[in-house]
Formats: structure tokens, sequence, C-alpha cells
């Protein structure tokens, strides 16, 4: 027996997208998102708090489930690379160090009518969307080319006129009377110390990769580790962006995913080119096409790089990074060592010399990747036939980043179905994340299914009673078949792992 059901016709003009722009299909999957446990504006009941984000049930599984992924790459399969966790809190001096104190800012614009304030590489990008919108791709190429060549210059006056010869107008007063563009530090600070008279300012960490550089020789020689290696880092970071925008794309509070590969100084540029090849792989092994990412040179270097490239992903609002390669040179460890007083150099054994290594850093936004995936991963299905009209919204995730691999359905709730749906359960349960349900019929339950992404899901009936087998039904292509119990765990196994 199996549930009746419609299945779509690939070759079908029915089988399609029903998305009728970009814009559309982010605020798709913004309310998607909500409606089924995967991302909720923080403390909504109090209105929320702008540019902050929680994780629900299934958008904590995913989010689990794409570092575990990351973290599987960049240090069980590598012979080289160990992983660490630093805390969030750090001697302020780090900060000073690494040039964040007097580096880490962007340039900003207000209008003076609104009060409204603005990156101004936002503004602009916003601005060259419009123009792309209304067809006028080439004049938007150009408009973007000179604010690339502006900010590489850092000449704000020049950024300025841009904006007013353009006439970019604030989008909340709809004006362009606008203020100077200046720099403005993006890093939080907070107080440490129990009376506030004795407390020290200190800032939340912009970055996990200091972390790993105060512990280079913590981890190199307690690991043993020989040059070239790794340390990687998965961790939250704060950034006080004053435009945060785009659902979780650019958040004040986020994730990233962190590696520093630590190698001899002169060989940067092999190596730069290696993680270059290697992380693309990483993104295209979640099975999303080549022709959804592009590497994006800098323009304008940051104060410790010699090259650095972003992967940018195709998202619903453009091409937008995703993730950053970054040769950074002996720069950190450097500056540490004269800051701290403490040496940080590496005795290279095979040249029977002390050198400071250069570092070749990759880093990843795990919130941004989570939307990569939902964006990659949502779809709209026009399931209709001539006889009866009927959708679906399926969350197309890779069955091994899921929130939930396998449903366990029960046809009814008699006749002792729950029951042998109950041992199917316990029976995957430790092996991996399951979901039980008896309520509603099983062609609602199949559609709740597919708009959380679960890849398989199995309907136990009154033959499973006779020859204990299930139906099990696929997720993409809504087709089932017949299958013993005991083949499903093995099913299930070969396309997670």
């Amino acid at each position: 027996m199996r549930p009746k059901e419609l299945v779509p016709d690939v070759q079908s003009p029915y089988f399609c997208s029903l998305m009728a722009n970009d814009h559309q299909r982010l605020q798709a999957i913004i309310s998607h998102c909500k409606e089924y446990g995967f991302i909720f504006p923080s403390s909504e009941i109090y209105d929320g708090l702008s540019a902050v984000y929680d994780y629900g049930q299934y958008g904590s599984e995913l989010k689990k489930n794409i570092r575990d992924y990351w973290w599987k790459h960049m240090t069980q399969l590598q012979d080289n690379i160990v992983g660490i966790d630093a805390a969030i809190f750090m001697h302020p001096t780090t900060w000073k160090a690494s040039g964040h104190v007097d580096n880490f800012s962007d340039p900003m614009i207000d209008n003076k009518d609104s009060q409204k304030r603005y990156r101004v590489d936002h503004l602009i990008e916003g601005f060259a969307d419009e123009l792309e919108a209304s067809g006028r791709k080439s004049e938007a190429d150009a408009l973007l080319a000179e604010m690339d060549k502006l900010l590489a210059a850092s000449d704000f006056e020049g950024l300025k006129k841009l904006i007013e010869e353009k006439n970019i107008k604030c989008s909340v007063g709809g004006t362009a009377n606008w203020s100077e563009v200046r720099q403005f530090n993006l890093m939080f600070s907070t107080q440490l110390g129990s009376v506030s008279e004795e407390a020290s300012e200190i800032y939340l960490r912009p970055e996990t990769a200091q972390g790993i550089f105060v512990n280079f020789l913590n981890v190199q020689k307690t690991g043993r580790l020989k040059i070239p290696f790794g340390i990687a880092q998965t961790g939250k970071a704060f950034r006080n962006e004053i435009v945060a925008r785009q659902f979780i794309f650019r958040m004040r509070e986020f994730e990233q995913m962190e590696m520093q590969f630590f190698i001899r100084p002169g060989t940067q540029k092999q190596w730069y080119e290696h993680w270059k090849e290697a992380r693309m792989n990483w993104h295209l092994s979640l099975g999303i096409s080549p022709d959804k990412f592009r590497f994006h040179d800098h323009v304008k270097l940051a104060h410790y790089a010699d090259a650095a490239c972003d992967i940018e992903y195709a998202f619903p609002m453009g091409f937008r990074e995703v993730e950053g390669i970054h040769s950074r040179t002996d720069f950190d460890l450097k500056n540490h060592q004269e800051y701290s007083k403490k040496k940080l150099t590496y005795f290279d054994t095979e040249l029977n010399q002390h050198y400071i290594p250069y570092v070749v850093e990759t880093s990843i936004g795990l919130d941004r990747t989570i939307l990569m995936v939902l964006s990659e991963a949502y779809l709209e299905e026009d399931l209709s036939t001539a006889d009866k009209k009927d959708s679906r919204v399926v969350l197309k995730f890779p069955p091994k980043l899921a929130p939930i691999k396998l449903a366990i359905l029960p046809l009814v709730k008699k006749d002792g179905l729950p029951e042998i749906a109950k041992e199917i359960l316990a029976s995957c349960r430790s092996r991996f994340r399951c979901f039980y349900e008896e309520k509603d019929t099983i062609g609602k339950r199949y559609r709740r299914m597919d708009a959380i992404g679960t890849p398989f899901s199995v309907t136990v009936d009154y033959q499973s009673a006779q020859d204990q087998t299930v139906t099990i039904r696929y997720r993409d292509s809504m087709k089932q078949e017949r299958i013993p119990i005991d083949a499903i765990r093995e099913i299930v196994e070969k396309q997670i792992l």
C-alpha cells in the first residue's frame, strides 16, 4: 500500500519556481524560516532587536550540521590542522596589536534630514542594484567600479561627490542632503570588573582569528606541530554594523568559521592558491552549481594582507561574499610579538633557522552559509494537473545538512501501527535525527516534512504488521517504494555520511 500523492513531472511546464522576482524570493524565505521554526527575530515579544536573530528548533539543527560539516573537512580530514575554542573576551591590547583599534572602521555618511546613517558602500551598492533592476547594468557596473577605486584610495571627498552626482537619496527621508563621509569604528566595547569605578574597558571580539594568533605557540608546542599547519576555530563575533540588513546576511552578532594556516615566508602565493581551490571545492560539495559562485579579488587590501579574495554566491539579492581567503603575511604574529614582548617565532629544523610564520586565512560566515543553503534549497513547486490544482513548498537540503533526516509516520493511531513506528524510531534515533508524528492525514504530514527539508519519510501501514515492510518516500522526487524495515537505516546513512 502506498499513500496516494501527486508526483511532479520535471518535464512539465507546471514544474517550476513560482517566485516572481528575487526580492519576493528573499521575503518568502524569511517568512518560511519563521513559520517553520528555523529563524525568529530576537526578543520578538518586545518588538524585536534590529539585526539580531534567534535560531529555532530546526534552524539550530541546520546550523550545527553545517558547522560540523565544515569542522570535519577542516580538521578531521586534514593531516595538519587542529581546532581550538578561544574565549570571546581578550586582553584589550590584543586589538591594538591586531590593528582593530586604529583600522577597524568603515566610511559612513548621514542624511541630515532623516538622521539616518549609512555605510557608504552599502548606500552606493543599493543604488547600483536599482540601476541593474531597471535594465541599466553597464551603468551599475561602472558605478561600482568607481566606488571600489575611491574606497581603495580612501578618497572620502570623492565618495561624497559620487553620491551627489548620482543624486542618491535616503530611503527614509527621500532627500540627498548628505553629511561629510567619515570613519566609524565597528567594535563593541564593554566593562570588565565587579565595580564600575575599577572596571577596565574591553572589546567584544570582532573576529575569531586573534584567539588563534595569541595561542599560536601554545598549540604548536603542545601539539608538536610542524609548519605548514593550521589552527581552526568556530565561534561568535560582534560588529556594530550601522546598516545591518538582508536578514541573517549581515548581523551585529554572528558566527564565524575560520582557519589560520601557518607557512614559511615566501610560500604564501602557493598556499593562497591552494586554499582558494580547496574552499571552492568545499562549497561545490554542497551540491550547488558552479555558476552560482565566483571569486572576487579585493581592490583595496586590508592593512595585514598582500592578497585577498572573496568567494561570492548568487544570493536572492545578488552576488555577495560568503567566504574570504586572505594572505595575511606575518602581520599578526609580528605585532603580537612586539606588543606582548613575547617571542612568537618558529624554529624550522629543515632550514635550521627561526622565523615568524606567514599566514593564509580562510574565513567563512556560518550565518551567511545558512542563508546560502536556504536560498539554494527553497523551492515552490506547482504540481497542478488538468484535474487538480496542487503545490508545495520544499527545502531541498543536501541530506547530510537536513535538520531531520527521517520522518516516521504511522498511517493511523491504532491497531499496533504506532508501536511498530516507535520501534523504528528507537532503532534509528541514536544514528541520526528522526521525527515521529501521528497527527493529521499522511498527505499533510508529508507536506510538513517537505517544508522543513526532511529527505526521507517512512509510512507504517497495515501491511507493515504483516510483512515487516514500510513505504519510504523521497522528498525531492516524491517517489515512493516498498522496503524492508531492516533496510531503512542503511538507506538513510548512505546519503548522510
